[in-house]
């Protein structure tokens, strides 16, 4: 028998999961696994990159179990993963020199705002479409070369490999095979000229980075290699990858320029395919490579928020003010408004389109009789917020209107954020049938790879909507909320 099923590998910033699709791309069964984030100094977020392979290999395992298929019925692996995140790792051995350096961490920001200083933005963002910020691989990995005992050395002489997380996960599924990337995770990492589609000599010097340490890139459908017959009792062809929210555009068949989707996880992440032209942002939004196919870069403008769904996290674990995100919802009901309460969630410093790694979280117009149900939804209205932010941006911009939205993560379930983001955007938004359309963009790419989809535009066909969400707020209430939001937000800026 031909197998059919796709096998997607959704690593995640504070969780993983492995999802199994049909030939359609209907999930079969899936598996989610958390696990330990590391706080080492203030604005600091690691993670063990050995326990992280190993959720890998658990959740895979459990999910292949659930869908009562063996590896001989998966024709193809996708691999997404959370971006930027920093791995070092030795050759020889396989093993991590140091934890993880996550996207969100803060610690190289001294380091960005000297190279900013002394004028090298304007050419990082020329060649990479990005911002001099501690947000990107880069900086983190030269923190590692400067403060792991002889890692530099080391690195000059052949014996390190760089990657990220994909490309670490990559290298354990193939048993140390395969070093290698996609152009879209290539593209966040600070030293991948978006224009070329070749890592930047000039910006490795920059950064001071061996070249020896990096990567391959590849396109985002490709022959990545095979997993070793261990992993899931037979080789298994890895066949696509792409960075989450490059891969959640792909999953929301986002493939006409102009067409915008936002992904709300952990962080929320405003995605705009702007087909074959680099758009460079002159509000402080990256440019970034969307997908790649046949050695063809199509070109995205994102907007980053660092904290969404992980405000709602902190309300659950740091406050106790909700046992189980699920209540987020009826308490946001009940609640209504939140009563001139605003939330600002800088924890690690506002993304786009502010890029201010000094600011640091507030809750602003609390009085006497404010409660639990006010200050949970200030939480998840801070998420709409910040989704105008994004789309005010994009429209300065000068692209073109957002007259749709598509949404997707975790937090799209909540029928009251959905329809609060439609209110506070002024457009409507639409759910798809498929919420995880961060796993169902990479196996579309694996399941390219393969033949199990011929085109781009049979992907699209099989995209559904779930629900749309419609504005009913009216102007004259829309406004001056957002602009309570903007006041908030000017009074955390670390330059107040």
């Amino acid at each position: 028998m031909t197998a059919t099923h796709l096998l997607a590998i959704d690593q995640g910033t504070t969780s993983t999961r492995a999802i199994v699709f049909d030939a359609t791309g209907h999930p079969l069964a899936s598996h989610q696994l958390e696990f330990r984030q590391h706080f080492p100094a203030d604005g600091w977020v690691e993670h063990d990159a050995l326990e992280i392979w190993w959720t890998v290999e658990s959740v895979c395992r459990e999910a292949m179990r659930k869908a009562g298929l063996r590896a001989t019925d998966i024709a193809a692996i996708g691999i997404t993963n959370q971006r930027e995140t920093t791995v070092l790792w030795d050759r020889a051995s396989g093993t991590p020199l140091h934890h993880a350096i996550v996207w969100q961490d803060r610690r190289t920001a001294a380091v960005c705002e000297a190279l900013k200083a002394d004028g090298h933005e304007p050419v990082v963002q020329e060649k990479t479409g990005l911002l001099l910020d501690p947000y990107f691989s880069a900086t983190k990995l030269a923190w590692l070369l400067d403060h792991v005992e002889g890692a530099r050395a080391r690195a000059e002489k052949g014996e390190l490999a760089f990657g990220t997380i994909d490309s670490w996960l990559l290298w354990k599924l193939t048993g140390g095979k395969s070093h290698a990337t996609d152009a879209t995770n290539a593209s966040r990492t600070l030293v991948f000229n978006i224009h070329t589609q070749a890592w930047d000599d000039e910006l490795l010097a920059l950064f001071r980075i061996p070249a020896s340490l990096l990567p391959e890139v590849k396109d985002s459908s490709a022959d990545f290699g095979l997993t070793t017959a261990d992993f899931l009792g037979a080789p298994i062809r890895i066949a696509g990858m792409a960075g989450d929210q490059q891969a959640a555009l792909i999953g929301q068949a986002c493939f006409a320029p102009g067409m915008v989707k936002s992904t709300y996880g952990t962080g929320c992440f405003m995605v705009m395919n702007t087909g074959q032209s680099v758009v460079r942002s002159q509000n402080r939004l990256l440019s970034t490579v969307a997908y790649r196919l046949n050695g063809v870069p199509t070109y995205a403008i994102e907007g980053s928020i660092f904290v969404a769904g992980a405000t709602i996290q902190w309300l659950r674990d740091g406050l106790k003010f909700i046992g189980q995100a699920s209540e987020t919802e009826a308490i946001a009901e009940r609640t209504g408004d939140a009563r001139g309460v605003y939330m600002v969630p800088a924890f690690t410093g506002l993304g786009a389109p502010y890029w201010d790694p000094h600011a640091r979280g507030a809750i602003l117009g609390l009085t006497r009789d404010t409660g639990i149900g006010e200050i949970v939804t200030a939480g998840l209205q801070s998420v709409c917020f910040q989704t105008r932010d994004l789309m005010e941006a994009m429209r300065r911009d000068g692209a073109s209107a957002v007259n749709t939205l598509r949404i997707d993560g975790g937090m799209v379930v909540n029928n009251w954020v959905s329809q609060r983001l439609a209110d506070i955007l002024g457009v409507p938004v639409d759910r798809p049938q498929v919420t995880e359309t961060t796993a169902l963009g990479v196996v579309y790419l694996a399941g390219l790879q393969v033949g199990l989809f011929t085109s781009l535009e049979s992907i699209a066909a099989l995209w559904r909507c779930d629900r749309r969400f419609t504005p009913i707020m009216a102007p004259d209430v829309r406004e001056p909320l957002y602009a309570g939001w903007l006041d908030a937000v000017r009074r955390v800026a670390s330059s107040h």
